[in-house]
């Protein structure tokens, strides 16, 4: 297969997905519950998604700035105005193109503030290994406060817990032998994995050698806090949503967070996914795509206006340097 024929199935295939999901998702519901999803999406309250999209807008300022962190003890200090416009840019780029925001960080990085891409870009794999902990970490949080719920659910469709408990175990088991074994091993594959996987240990314990870590470990927590918090206000925006707790909520922002990284920014899978996290828990349907979609448009709107904006100003800015 051609490099040109690769290229163009990475940004054709996510997109032509993402459309037949909207397809899908438009076809799988009757004309009246069509237009009960509209009436919710229309009559959303401007206040709970107003305060949805500020509190978005403050999670890619504070990424902007612990990417600072990242870059100060490689020698380099960017102004906070141009780190934070390039990650609007990002991740405006990356609802066309899957991962193209990553590359075009480093390259507006190297234009404006004379980066090597090689490490602008270094710097950007560090803080993807660090949000996937933290992803891991939220999952973990999910399951403990949602065991017996999980559990009971389980049992109701049939599943043998010990049994998937024993394959549970077995996987873990599996993943340190599959581990040792990659670790010991000579072959190209494993190399190329052991490298992988020493990218991965090397990015994590660069935080705790950088001079200002705790400020980096806090814009962390805050990043992945105001992900949930955006997530969480939108529920009062469709009336069965409003009584759903903390671990039903974080099922389906689980779930919401998987379809942002398979699709170009979510588009058609992010609701659907929403949806199903939420059915789990008796809300039907048409609330649950309702609030999915409104969760959706509110975030989607922001990135296309503010990274639009971005992409005008920041050469503006930057003009005569």
């Amino acid at each position: 297969m051609g490099k040109s024929l690769k290229k163009f199935l990475k940004i054709f295939v996510p997109i032509a997905v993402g459309l037949f999901l909207v397809w899908y998702s438009y076809n799988s519901t009757t004309p009246e519950e069509r237009k009960q999803i509209i009436h919710y999406i229309s009559n959303a309250s401007p206040f709970w998604v107003a305060i949805s999209v500020i509190i978005g807008i403050l999670s890619h300022i504070s990424r902007a700035i612990r990417w600072k962190y990242l870059l100060e003890p490689l020698g380099y200090r960017p102004k906070t105005v141009n780190t934070i416009f390039i990650v609007l840019i990002s991740y405006f780029a990356n609802l066309g193109i899957p991962r193209s925001g990553e590359i075009l960080r480093a390259t507006a990085l190297t234009t404006y503030e004379k980066v090597p891409f090689e490490k602008g870009f270094g710097t950007i794999v560090t803080e993807r290994v660090i949000d996937l902990l933290m992803l891991l970490g939220i999952i973990m949080i999910t399951l403990v406060l949602q065991t017996d719920f999980i559990l009971g659910f389980l049992e109701e469709r049939g599943v043998n817990i010990i049994g998937a408990m024993g394959i549970l175990l077995f996987g873990i088991v599996g993943l340190f032998l599959g581990s040792y074994i990659i670790r010991k091993s000579k072959s190209p594959l494993a190399l190329k994995l052991k490298g992988f996987l020493n990218g991965l240990q090397d990015g994590v314990l660069s935080v705790f050698k950088m001079k200002n870590k705790w400020p980096f470990i806090l814009h962390t927590l805050f990043i992945w806090g105001a992900y949930f918090g955006m997530f969480w206000v939108i529920k009062y925006t469709v009336e069965e949503t409003i009584p759903l707790s903390l671990g039903q909520l974080l099922v389906a922002f689980v779930a919401g967070a998987f379809a942002m990284s398979t699709t170009n920014g979510g588009i058609g899978l992010y609701p659907i996914a929403v949806s199903a996290a939420l059915g789990i828990y008796g809300i039907s349907s048409v609330s649950g795509d309702a609030f999915g979609w409104i969760m959706w448009i509110a975030q989607t709107i922001m990135v296309v206006v503010f990274g639009t904006i971005s992409f005008i100003v920041l050469p503006l800015l930057n003009r005569n340097r």
